[in-house]
């Protein structure tokens, strides 16, 4: 049997390092691949994904975890999980949530992050928090509303 030398073994590492490094950089750009760019297409995707992506109870867990620290942009004194009604802003987060977590494995941290950015995105001016008290659910998100009320629906 044949000794490895102190450089051979030197260059297996460097060699196991890189390739280490290289799946590393894939696995946390899998995360990075999605890029907010489309309002109007995006969010008839994501209701898409609301009732065609089921989650297992821990996928669950993890989308109410994330979704309960943020308070819903439409109506405040709810969260994001739950909403005071199934609007289409709702649908679109609890969609991108659902696809995040089942096709992607997001962790809460993630997902929280994702749909906040999410949210910055469709309302770069923001959101009210009183969308549903003050006749806003069928304004356009840009115009600090909800989207309209029917996932068949949507407002712009």
């Amino acid at each position: 049997m044949k000794r490895s030398t102190p450089r051979a073994i030197l260059w297996t590492a460097i060699v196991l390092a890189g390739l280490a490094a290289v799946v590393w950089a894939e696995s946390t750009a899998e995360h990075d691949e999605l890029v907010f760019t489309d309002v109007r297409a995006q969010t008839a995707e994501f209701i898409g994904y609301e009732s065609s992506i089921e989650l297992t109870a821990e996928q669950e867990a993890i989308k109410k975890e994330a979704l309960t620290a943020i308070p819903a942009p439409c109506c405040s004194d709810n969260t994001a999980y739950t909403c005071c009604c199934p609007c289409n802003m709702s649908r679109s987060v609890w969609g991108l949530s659902n696809y995040l977590i089942a096709e992607r494995g997001y962790g809460v941290e993630e997902l929280r992050a994702k749909v906040e950015e999410w949210i910055d995105f469709i309302n770069p001016q923001g959101f009210s928090g009183d969308v549903c008290y003050t006749g806003g659910c069928n304004r356009p998100f840009a115009k600090n509303g909800c989207g309209g009320m029917s996932p068949s629906h949507q407002v712009f």
